[in-house]
């Protein structure tokens, strides 16, 4: 089994450039089932635009559900500080992309984060690196914020958490129903966010222009 690395060689952390990973054993196997499904369709994956397509298709399923590669907990784990802070801290703004696992169609939209430290606090991109470890799997949105929700509770038990996530769904958008501009909206709170005065000041800042 060889583990094949691609990209820029850029660190992620930083935001910038990407670095893929493809196992090659996986990546063939996968190629072969897409080759026949590619068939079964009824096109021709001999011909000159679709030769290659087979194998894109099976890393770019690699990359689309990564996450399955990633242990959300050390990813907070690998910075947690003891710190006397107690407010509010929020990451809105996450960009998401999933795969809904009734049909494997993306989707997309952004996670609203916050908790209340009691005694740690995590960088702030590890918050945005927890959304990116759960959302690069066959997911369901409804999950997904639970997820989200859960690792934080349970890794830094602070005081509270909220998670909030807009997305639009291609399986309702391109397929089914069709309808392009729905949004669906999903939340999940511990702690001191089930009390309304919080939650609200978290609903106020994560629709606020602050930045």
């Amino acid at each position: 089994m060889e583990i094949i690395q691609s990209g820029t060689g850029i660190n992620p952390d930083s935001g910038y450039g990407r670095i893929d990973k493809w196992n090659s054993e996986t990546t063939a196997k996968l190629s072969e089932h897409y080759k026949d499904i590619i068939n079964l369709l009824g096109e021709d994956t001999t011909r000159e635009g679709l030769v290659k397509t087979p194998e894109r298709v099976a890393k770019a399923m690699e990359f689309l559900t990564q996450g399955y590669n990633t242990n959300p907990v050390d990813i907070i784990k690998s910075a947690m500080f003891k710190e006397s802070y107690s407010e509010m801290v929020i990451v809105k703004d996450i960009e998401l992309y999933s795969m809904c696992e009734h049909h494997m169609l993306p989707f997309f939209g952004k996670a609203h984060v916050a908790y209340i430290p009691n005694g740690y606090i995590t960088g702030l991109s590890k918050i945005a690196r927890v959304v990116e470890a759960f959302s690069r799997r066959l997911q369901i949105q409804e999950r997904l914020t639970m997820q989200i929700r859960d690792c934080i509770e349970e890794t830094l038990k602070p005081l509270g958490v909220a998670v909030v996530i807009e997305a639009g769904h291609m399986c309702m958008q391109m397929r089914g129903i069709q309808k392009q501009n729905s949004v669906t909206t999903t939340s999940a709170f511990t702690g001191a966010f089930r009390k309304d005065a919080t939650r609200e000041e978290f609903i106020h800042l994560i629709g606020s222009n602050l930045h």
